[in-house]
């Protein structure tokens, strides 16, 4: 096919992906976004080319309000730290300033387009952020109409990977949460598995990508769903004990949290199959009760789950110097900065082009330990990791059990949309 031309180069064009499934995020409480508003830097100054101190305007579009309020403070605390240090406290890259511009999207899809599209009026060639999947699969279109790189941060949904050539992604996806899961059955393939959840669009969902996923690799999958009014769940966690799967897939949202992990607990279904849920953030854990120290948690991340390797430390030094707290998608800011920089050392000021090349098939060591950008559909190849909670309440504490390789829970490849 004949490449597309972009500012002073050519991104080649890739085959149209097949629909992606749609995959949400399988945290017993949700796992999403990010925000600020305000300005870091002046308004880039230079014409032309792409000559040295030639200022490189970033726009970074999150949650600073709204339901993901928290998740975005971790990205925005992440991505100024992950600045710091891939600059080496300069701010600067290869000549050019990074000057970065905040939007808050209030996890509104609408108000992230017409933020970005204000952004890129102004002349910015990187945009990043983007906790919320609805927000992403908004903001990765209007990119590659406007041929800018675009990163996005923790929205986890699997089809912003390969939707087109100007996308990345700093964060998992949910195909990788449920790979994680899947490790923990030692193969899938006859295996029992029961996916409980509520009778809701994000249930369903959760039930659909288990299938996909799981399903795909020979696991016979079920579910039980409960409506979302119940407030006496005994009765469903009977149900699940009755059908004795091997494993227990719990995606669950909601103020019925508690009520759910004291009926599992008290039916004794984590002593008869492998209960598996996402970890989510610090605020989460004492949700979990007595039931806590019994789950398998699939973790996307959490403070020391890297066993305190130079980049992790690095992160956690610096948020902490800033007042900040690490937690779960503060990795994913930190990773786009990375990114952007490496984009911006290797690529040039202006050349987005140049910028997707560079990231493209780039190794780079992370938080998370080395992860890698895969060439063909952008998707971020990362480790995983397998946690258990200790002790209960405010005390409770995520311990480490296993890392999953980046390889052994990479989603398959798919050619990108273009």
């Amino acid at each position: 096919m004949r490449p597309r031309a972009t500012g002073t180069g050519t991104v080649r064009r890739r085959p149209r992906s097949l629909s992606a499934v749609a995959v949400l995020a399988s945290a017993g409480l949700l796992l999403a976004g990010c925000t600020a508003a305000g300005k870091a830097g002046e308004e880039g100054s230079g014409s032309g080319g792409d000559a040295k101190d030639r200022s490189v305007k970033v726009g970074l579009v999150y949650s600073r309000t709204g339901l993901l309020a928290d998740y975005g403070k971790q990205y925005r605390d992440g991505f100024m730290a992950g600045l710091d240090y891939a600059t080496k406290g300069t701010g600067k890259v290869a000549g050019h300033k990074i000057e970065v511009t905040e939007q808050d999207d209030a996890g509104d899809p609408g108000k992230a387009v017409s933020a970005a599209k204000n952004l890129i009026g102004k002349g910015h060639k990187v945009l990043a952020g983007t906790t919320d999947s609805g927000v992403a699969l908004q903001m990765a279109p209007l990119a590659a109409q406007n041929k800018v790189l675009y990163i996005s941060g923790p929205a986890a949904t699997d089809a912003v990977t390969g939707i087109n050539d100007y996308t990345f992604r700093s964060g998992r996806q949910s195909y990788q949460d449920i790979l994680t899961a899947g490790a923990m059955l030692g193969g899938a393939k006859g295996k029992k598995v029961t996916v409980l959840a509520q009778d809701s669009t994000f249930g369903q969902a959760n039930v659909a990508a288990v299938k996909a996923v799981l399903g795909g690799r020979g696991a016979k999958v079920g579910s039980v769903l409960a409506p979302p009014s119940a407030t006496d769940l005994t009765p469903f966690a009977r149900q699940v004990k009755a059908g004795a799967p091997d494993l227990v897939f719990v995606a669950w949202a909601g103020s019925t949290a508690p009520a759910l992990w004291t009926a599992l607990d008290q039916q004794g279904v984590p002593a008869a199959s492998k209960v598996v849920t996402g970890l989510a953030g610090t605020a989460s854990y004492p949700v979990f009760g007595d039931a806590g120290a019994k789950v398998s948690f699939l973790a996307h991340y959490f403070p020391g789950a890297s066993g305190g390797n130079a980049v992790e430390k690095a992160m956690l030094d610096a948020v902490g110097k800033a007042g900040g707290t690490p937690d779960l998608f503060t990795p994913d800011g930190f990773t786009a900065a990375q990114m952007v920089v490496r984009a911006v050392e290797k690529g040039g000021a202006t050349d987005t082009a140049a910028m997707v090349k560079a990231l493209e098939d780039w190794t780079f060591d992370g938080v998370k330990g080395e992860v890698r950008v895969r060439a063909e559909d952008h998707a971020l190849l990362q480790p995983m990791f397998v946690a258990r909670l200790d002790g209960k309440g405010a005390d409770a504490k995520p311990r480490l059990v296993t890392t999953e390789p980046m390889d052994v829970v990479a989603p398959p490849a798919k050619p990108s949309a273009g």
